[in-house]
């Protein structure tokens, strides 16, 4: 597959910069902010695609925003590549047991330049290739469409818990987790919240409340509690 740089924008805040990527314009609290953190407005061909927070240590992001807007399409054969700020190509070549695993996915865009931003090493983590391949494959796929039925506009939040274990070297970190999180708006009056999470050794995803999830994550990563969504969006 060929590449060309991106054009991924470190930005100093979400919210003056790219903030449709989060209902209310509210992005996740900083309780899962990283020691080195990157706020990326992932641009390509001049415009917005969504938001990605990056762990510039451990080379993996820590979640992307987007906006769920599936449609049937090709999957882009090219990667946009962030050398100043990123992992390399170079760093997930011969893996074993392990993929290049999208947190914001290209399936779930509907034109070509939308799905094309999604393929910057940004947006990608180690990820187990069973699980990539099957329960979280069905999670995109098949839940999300089934969640989102009767949704205006779909918010979600995918991302990575960082782990003890290293690819290439001792550069890129295999997340021990990965999780997503979802707050639709029905109306005006009326918005609803759906969440899973994966251990990223095994084929299996947990269906949970937003609540939930907000609650492991907290637990996860010991710090103040974890908040991904505006208060609008119910927890239950």
């Amino acid at each position: 597959s060929c590449f060309w740089l991106g054009r991924s924008e470190v930005v100093t805040s979400f919210e003056s910069s790219c903030p449709q990527f989060f209902f209310r314009e509210t992005p996740p609290n900083e309780a899962l902010e990283p020691e080195n953190p990157a706020w990326i407005c992932q641009r390509y061909q001049n415009q917005y695609y969504y938001a990605t927070l990056y762990d510039r240590n451990r080379r993996i992001p820590v979640y992307s925003a987007y906006l769920y807007q599936p449609a049937s399409g090709t999957r882009p054969n090219t990667w946009l590549v962030e050398p100043q700020v990123s992992a390399i190509l170079q760093d997930y070549k011969n893996l074993t047991g392990y993929n290049r695993g999208h947190l914001n996915p290209s399936g779930q865009h509907c034109d070509s330049s939308s799905r094309t931003a999604t393929f910057t090493l940004t947006n990608i983590v180690p990820q187990n290739e069973k699980l990539n391949g099957g329960a979280w494959n069905n999670y995109e796929q098949q839940t999300m469409m089934r969640r989102s039925q009767g949704c205006n506009t779909t918010y979600v939040i995918v991302g990575a818990v960082p782990g003890n274990n290293y690819i290439a070297k001792g550069r890129v970190n295999i997340p021990s987790y990965l999780w997503s999180s979802a707050c639709c708006e029905v109306d005006t009056h009326r918005r609803k919240t759906w969440a899973v999470i994966a251990e990223n050794d095994k084929n299996e995803v947990q269906l949970l409340t937003l609540g939930e999830l907000e609650d492991i994550l907290t637990q996860l990563y010991g710090r103040e509690q974890v908040s991904l969504f505006s208060s609008d969006c119910p927890r239950e």
